[in-house]
């Protein structure tokens, strides 16, 4: 017999992620996301653990910010009091005339958000603008971050995305995921959020989907999860209530 997932044929599983997590793709092809299991977070946030990209990872990963977001996110942007983060720019690498080069453009679709952080992320947050301001002091003149970004290297210059990107890949083949992508980690905190109980409308806004109609047709199958889920709960309990 096949599995049920076979006989949908409504959506295609491209591979599974990490021993039974799945990326899902429709009909058309159209990307469905891929969630990091439980435990493959906690083995990533251990081996994340003293890496120069750690709080850029952690950053992500709890908050479903997009790579370009994250890279050109600046410290005006953090509001360490309400643990606001304003999410009003992105880093966008650009091709002019043959040059390669990067720069600070509006979010996806035009649309700023804010994002309510947690206090762990906010606390890691802290400590990488005290590493960051340790750098500017040894760097001296050789330090250069006008725009005031929050993840540079060593001498203040914007991060690149192959660059972020080479080492998380590095991390996750490591830990048994050479399939995971770093948009994963994006969709791991939607299904995160939306299993804790947030609603679509609170999770959309969070991601800066255009709509709630595609959150949730991105995630429904979370929300369907759950409903097994609570319809098992309602089981266990009527065998309870009903005992004797």
């Amino acid at each position: 017999m096949k599995p049920k997932w076979q006989e949908d044929s409504s959506c295609v599983f491209a591979y599974y992620f990490c021993r039974g997590t799945c990326h899902r793709r429709d009909t058309a092809g159209k990307e469905k996301g891929t969630e990091v299991a439980s435990a493959q977070i906690t083995a990533f946030l251990t081996a994340i653990q003293g890496n120069r990209f750690e709080t850029l990872f952690i950053l992500t990963l709890f908050t479903g910010m997009r790579e370009g977001e994250v890279l050109g996110l600046t410290w005006d942007c953090i509001d360490f009091h309400t643990g606001i983060i304003s999410v009003e720019k992105q880093m966008q690498l650009h091709q002019d005339k043959g040059s390669k080069g990067y720069e600070l453009v509006s979010p996806k679709n035009g649309r700023s958000r804010t994002i309510a952080v947690a206090q762990t992320v906010l606390a890691r947050l802290q400590q990488q603008r005290r590493w960051q301001m340790q750098q500017k002091i040894l760097s001296g003149s050789d330090w250069q971050n006008p725009e005031g970004l929050v993840f540079t290297n060593e001498f203040g210059t914007h991060l690149t995305k192959p660059t972020v990107y080479r080492e998380y890949k590095r991390i996750v083949a490591a830990i048994g995921c050479p399939n995971a992508r770093f948009h994963d980690l994006r969709h791991s905190y939607a299904v995160a959020a939306i299993r804790a109980g947030d609603d679509i409308k609170t999770v959309q806004g969070n991601l800066g989907h255009a709509t709630a109609a595609f959150t949730l047709d991105v995630y429904g199958h979370v929300t369907d999860q759950m409903k097994r889920e609570s319809a098992d709960r309602m089981e266990r309990f009527i065998r309870t209530v009903s005992a004797g």
